[in-house]
């Protein structure tokens, strides 16, 4: 039993307690969260584009209300996934489950 879990730690990430590897790990979170905002402002973008062609002008306060509402929903989706692949990549999900 504890062989087969010595085995299964060798294969797991050096985790975020490495500077080196929770660096480069957080970079990549950065940029997974820089591509999220411009695809969240492009929806948002798109929506106003969308609303004023069928509403005509829009007021500020209803653009402003659609960029937080749209831009701030995909933000928001794009976080969280960025954090769950960030806890799988490091190997926080196989600590859980790790017996010391």
């Amino acid at each position: 039993m504890i062989r087969r879990q010595k085995e299964a730690m060798d294969d797991t990430p050096p985790g975020l307690g490495d500077p080196e590897y929770a660096a480069f790990a957080w970079a990549r979170f950065r940029h997974l969260l820089a591509w999220i905002t411009v695809a969240g402002m492009a929806v948002a973008a798109g929506v106003i584009a969308v609303m004023a062609h069928l509403q005509g002008p829009l007021h500020l306060v209803t653009m402003a209300a659609v960029l937080g509402g749209v831009g701030g929903s995909v933000m928001m989706a794009g976080a969280l996934m960025g954090l769950a692949f960030l806890s799988s990549g490091s190997g926080h999900d196989e600590d859980v489950e790790r017996i010391d």
